[in-house]
């Protein structure tokens, strides 16, 4: 029956499309969907309003749910939980809240599972505790499990909850504030002036500030005065709520929210990638920091040349920037990074990072040593000792090796022997003396094959004064100065002075501050080295402040003058290294070419010393055969009886040396190293 199936191109069509579709149909999975209904709203603060969390399976069937859901515990507390029909019919673990942390989670399960497009999870009843906004979100181990037998997760799409919560409108006194204008907006000033509009028939007013949204204030009139001044309130969220008395009677109450945050953002570490000193042109700034209360806002940075520019006039200006930062290419040089992190509020704090861009394989850190590649620093005791250390040895090795190239010079400049060649020489010309003239031509010629080699030779207000809050403290006579701070009006010209405690000798400069207030100088030469006081003055046309808190400052005497030229001590310790890496070189250089050419003359002596051991052993070898020729005559012509006793002593002494001789002829020639060492 197959067999006539397939025959059929229509029916092998069929199946293949049939068995396709099972296969997309089996590996295509639809993601589960937790959203958050409403999505979003608009409350007044101390009302309550309902949120749902729902379900969308999207066609699958799950059989477990887990859900934590965070909220902002500062703007909003859960009153009422509720699961009402919820879709779980087994809780895994009972839901619980937590209104300090802000969360919610529960966990349950469906046996048999289920498969739904909008079913109910939870229901939870919020309280706005305070304004602002507000997002309820599913955290990352929210989970939806398929009921297939492994528990896959399908949870592809979480829809949150965001609300704006505000002050109910006013009921009773229109409330304005020029101080802080915008119940939105946060303020640094803790000095809040309050102003209503006057009614008529109106008896007195009762107000009250705290920090709660919702309040009444008592029934106790604070008279009929339409303003009220609050000193030195604290930072956070405060609350003025005001009712007027009209007529015997009491009417509705406005609400008037007030923020406060005089706080800067937490301290926060600059970091330079690779490192504060690099040979990267483009290093990467990452920075991170943090506010309690109003919350970040930007980071703004500013980047100051430590060395003259070519227009004095240019000054660095603060722009705005994001974690991590690229620097466009810089040129090689010490800059001072500022990087300030201001809050909702516009209070800034401030990190300052000194960043070196330097070419060199090694880097001269002043006051702790030498650092090769920005990774390991040889603290300069040790760099010095270990430099002196190789230099003696390095001597030490040259003064050797030129030792024992003159050593090997001398005997061929003076035709010397060596001891053993020497000695050997001695034995045979005492043969020769005593068996004959036969080895002296011999003799000749070993001297003219010791010598024969080519000779080697060696080669109205009260105008409170500017408030400093940037300044170089600690510099060096080659980096230049700089100074910034704030004033409290705009447009105020800053007198700057800074005296030298040494000489006495006082200068001054002036910048005018910015609309914000802000302002910064940096000085275009180089201070001289010594210590200073600074201090500032801000002017506003003839009004002058009283001078600012002196601040100290130190300039440290890195750099050599001589009139108008200046070397800096690290262009010094860059010197007396080159020169050092000079000595080092040459003395490398030196122990080369004398162990080349002491090697090179070394070899030929090791071969005139063979030679001439050879041909003392072939002298040897032609005295052995002349002696035997001798007492062969002898003991030929002569018969032995008629020897006289001085005969047969003689011919003893010659069978004697004839052994002595057969010692030399037998002997291994003595090595030759081992006799120069």
């Amino acid at each position: 029956m197959i067999k006539q199936l397939f025959k059929s191109k229509n029916s092998l069509f069929f199946i293949l499309f049939s068995i396709f579709c099972f296969l997309f149909s089996v590996s295509a999975v639809q993601a589960a969907t937790l959203l958050i209904s409403p999505t979003t709203g608009t409350f007044t603060a101390g009302s309550t309003f309902d949120v749902s969390i729902f379900l969308n399976t999207n066609g699958q069937l799950i059989n477990a749910v887990e859900v934590s859901l965070a909220f902002p515990a500062d703007k909003l507390q859960v009153v009422s939980p509720s699961t009402g029909q919820s879709i779980i019919s087994l809780w895994t673990a009972p839901p619980s809240f937590n209104n300090q942390a802000g969360r919610i989670n529960l966990r349950g399960g469906i046996p048999g599972g289920i498969n739904v497009s909008n079913g109910l999870i939870m229901r939870l009843s919020f309280r706005v505790k305070s304004v602002g906004s507000a997002i309820v979100r599913f955290l990352d181990d929210s989970k939806v499990l398929l009921h297939d037998g492994k528990g896959t997760e399908v949870l592809d799409q979480k829809t949150n909850g965001v609300f704006q919560l505000i002050l109910p409108p006013p009921a009773g006194p229109i409330v304005a504030s020029e101080t802080h204008p915008d119940q939105a907006v946060w303020y640094t000033n803790p000095n809040v002036f309050l102003r209503w509009a006057p009614e008529s028939e109106v008896d007195g007013y009762s107000y009250v500030l705290n920090e709660e949204p919702i309040d009444l204030p008592d029934n106790i009139s604070e008279g009929p005065k339409n303003s009220v001044t609050y000193t030195n309130v604290a930072d956070g969220i405060h609350y003025f709520h005001i009712k007027a008395l009209k007529g015997g009677g009491w009417g509705g109450v406005t609400h008037f929210a007030i923020k406060i945050d005089t706080t800067p953002p937490a301290e926060f570490p600059i970091e330079v990638v690779p490192g504060a000193r690099t040979v990267r042109r483009q290093p990467v700034l990452q920075f991170a920091s943090t506010d309690a209360l109003s919350g970040l806002s930007h980071y703004e940075l500013k980047l100051i040349p430590l060395k003259p520019q070519k227009n004095p006039a240019e000054q660095p200006l603060f722009i705005e920037v994001a974690s991590p930062y690229v620097f466009s290419a810089l040129e090689l040089g010490k800059y001072d990074i500022i990087l300030r992190a201001y809050d909702n509020a516009e209070n800034y704090r401030e990190a300052v990072q000194r960043l070196t861009v330097v070419s060199q394989i090694f880097q001269i850190i002043q006051g702790k040593g030498l650092e090769i590649k920005n990774m390991i620093v040889i603290p300069w005791v040790w760099f010095w000792l270990i430099s002196g250390l190789l230099i003696i040895l390095l001597a030490f090795l040259a003064w050797k090796i030129r030792k024992w190239h003159n050593q090997l010079s001398v005997p061929r400049e003076k035709r010397q022997l060596p001891e053993n060649i020497k000695k050997q020489l001695e034995e045979l010309k005492r043969y020769r003396e005593r068996y004959g003239g036969k080895t002296l031509l011999l003799l000749c010629i070993i001297g003219t094959m010791l010598f024969s080699g080519q000779q080697i030779f060696a080669q109205q207000v009260e105008l409170n004064p500017p408030l400093i809050t940037t300044v170089s403290r600690n510099i060096s006579n080659e980096e230049i100065f700089y100074v910034g701070g704030k004033t409290d009006n705009p447009q105020t010209l800053v007198i700057i002075y800074f005296q030298n405690l040494q000489t006495g000798e006082t200068r001054s400069e002036s910048v005018t501050s910015d609309n914000r207030g802000d302002w910064f100088f940096r000085y275009n030469t180089f201070l001289p080295s010594g210590k200073y006081l600074l201090w500032v003055q801000g002017k506003i046309t003839d009004r002058e402040s009283p001078p600012g808190p002196q601040v100290e400052m130190r300039v440290q005497p890195t750099a050599i003058q001589f009139g108008a030229s200046r070397i800096s001590y690290e262009i010094l310790y860059e010197g007396i290294i080159i020169l050092l890496f000079l000595v080092l070189a040459l003395l490398i250089g030196y122990i080369l070419f004398h162990g080349y050419h002491g090697r090179k003359k070394y070899t030929q002596f090791v071969k005139e010393m063979r030679e001439a051991e050879e041909a003392i052993r072939r002298g040897f070898a032609v005295l052995r055969r002349d002696i035997e020729a001798e007492l062969a005559y002898e003991r030929k012509t002569r018969p032995k009886r008629s020897f006289t006793p001085e005969e047969k002593a003689r011919e003893e002494q010659t069978l004697k040396d004839l052994e002595e001789i057969e010692r030399h002829i037998g002997k291994e020639v003595l090595d030759i190293w081992e006799t120069e060492r």
